[in-house]
């Protein structure tokens, strides 16, 4: 089983993304769980989501895992969060960030050890930038596809143009640049 956990500010697409990324794999056959644990659940607090995916029923329906992937959606989260809580020697960690990935490590002493498993890319610089808000979802998934090797780059964008399609054209047309540049910047 593939287990992902998700650490974020509420408002800033963790649930969405979570959520997305299921639906994606589900269309491939595979079962998915996604979901979410809100603290006081407003706008700015920290949170977690979660993503189980396997190829029997998923009977496990706790927030508890040992991910195989953990995504920092917020940077300030890797100084607060407990998010090595519950890893395997094998967890991989991307990070959204601004410094360095020897920056980040030397000032975060849980990465310590781990830096050939800890992946780096600013997701709210690239959102900004492409879709005009700081919301990190699909550029943290474009980079995942990038690490997982989960999907083909195409592939996952075809796949997230019928998740977002309630959207306007141009907005999902951004978030496809965005899932491109993550994927291409990821270190």
């Amino acid at each position: 089983m593939l287990e992902i956990r998700w650490h974020s500010r509420a408002g800033q697409g963790a649930v969405t993304g979570a959520k997305g990324l299921g639906s994606v794999v589900a269309e491939t056959g595979k079962e998915v769980q996604a979901f979410a644990f809100y603290g006081s659940a407003k706008r700015g607090a920290s949170m977690t989501a979660y993503n189980r995916i396997d190829d029997k029923q998923i009977i496990n329906h706790e927030k508890f895992m040992h991910p195989n992937y953990v995504f920092i959606l917020d940077p300030a989260l890797a100084f607060t969060d407990d998010f090595t809580a519950h890893e395997t020697e094998q967890t991989q960690y991307i990070i959204t960030t601004h410094l360095t990935k020897d920056e980040l490590i030397q000032l975060v002493p849980a990465l310590q050890g781990r830096e050939d498993r800890t992946y780096i890319l600013d997701c709210l610089k690239i959102s900004q930038e492409t879709i005009g808000r700081p919301i990190p979802n699909t550029p943290m998934l474009g980079a995942f596809m990038k690490i997982s090797g989960m999907f083909e780059l195409e592939y996952f964008q075809n796949a997230m143009r019928k998740v977002l399609k309630k959207l306007p054209p141009k907005v999902i047309d951004a978030n496809m640049i965005a899932i491109k540049r993550a994927y291409d910047e990821v270190h």
